[in-house]
């Protein structure tokens, strides 16, 4: 069943939830909002096109999911908790499964941060989704990119080169991302890729304790040297260090591992540098969170990338 714009718009709004902080929500020309007081808004946006951000054949769910896990990812590297946004799609046909299969996705990510979608727009085209997404963070306790000092230590959660090895599987005609993989370290590659987790409870718990942090999207090295030119400092990487996953250990040789771990992005891990005193409290943060936390490198006084794999470059649109 087709629909039409308002009937996709109201189908939309029976799956969004209120928050008290909500105004005035989905159905006026702009929501109103009322943020907390002594907090500052963090705004990111992203937008994911098809074959671009995801394969063609992508289910809906899994595309309404990623939507929204890449923005709230944003949110998390600037240390805020998620709160509301806005939604606009492009769609080349208004199907009511493909809306509902979309919406189940991308609203099971929503609940489970109490994040609210509140307005956003609906057109005729090529499959396109964006969202602007906001937080919120105390004043002057946001994680920013330029905060990093010399002799920092550079951390990562989680493991890294996951969805660039699924990407690598699917371009190989080796993993129909359509379905789940016949064995389970196949099929965790295949879920990295499709339904990234936004690290949002590590990116509140650094406050005071990250000195600048990035989310992995283009790369480690490229996300990474964004930290570096905004702090002045360069990176000293040890890619012995990487945190690799057994699935991507055993699917590719450990030279195609690492280079998908440097460059392939798509991880939506946190990449975050902290001074060493703070090595314990970073080591029983990953207890409490049950999340692999791994040291990878420092910051030097030397402009630039260095160590092994700093050559490698990550994901550029326009390149």
């Amino acid at each position: 069943m087709s629909l039409a714009e308002f009937a996709l718009i109201d189908r939309i709004r029976a799956r969004s939830k209120g928050r008290d902080d909500i105004v005035l929500g989905i159905g006026d020309d702009a929501a109103l909002l009322q943020p907390l007081a002594g907090h500052w808004l963090a705004v990111t946006a992203d937008t994911l096109n098809s074959g671009v951000h995801f394969p063609p054949e992508t289910l809906p769910a899994d595309i309404g999911w990623k939507t929204l896990a890449v923005n709230l990812s944003d949110l998390a590297a600037m240390g805020a908790t998620p709160a509301w946004g806005t939604l606009a799609l492009s769609l080349p046909e208004a199907s009511a499964a493909w809306i509902d299969a979309f919406a189940d996705g991308f609203f099971a990510l929503a609940d489970a941060h109490d994040w609210r979608l509140i307005g956003g727009d609906t057109t005729r085209g090529p499959l396109s989704l964006s969202v602007t997404a906001f937080g919120q963070v105390p004043h002057g306790q946001a994680l920013r990119r330029d905060g990093a000092q010399v002799g920092d230590d550079i951390w990562v959660s989680g493991t890294l080169g996951d969805a660039a090895g699924a990407l690598a599987l699917w371009q190989r005609g080796e993993l129909d991302v359509t379905r789940p993989a016949a064995d389970a370290e196949t099929e965790f590659l295949r879920q990295r890729l499709l339904r990234p987790t936004p690290r949002v409870e590590l990116g509140v718990a650094l406050r005071g304790i990250a000195s600048a942090a990035v989310d992995i999207s283009d790369g480690l090295v490229a996300d990474l040297g964004h930290i570096a030119r905004r702090s002045g400092v360069a990176a000293c990487l040890d890619a012995s260090s990487l945190p690799l996953s057994p699935a991507l250990r055993d699917g590719f040789e450990e030279d195609a591992a690492r280079n998908h771990a440097m460059g392939g992005g798509d991880d939506y891990e946190l990449c975050f540098t902290a001074a060493q005193a703070q090595r314990q409290t970073v080591d029983g943060l990953s207890r409490a969170l049950n999340l692999r936390l791994t040291r990878v490198g420092r910051t030097t006084a030397h402009a630039g990338m260095h160590g092994e794999g700093s050559g490698s470059h990550g994901y550029e649109h326009f390149r």
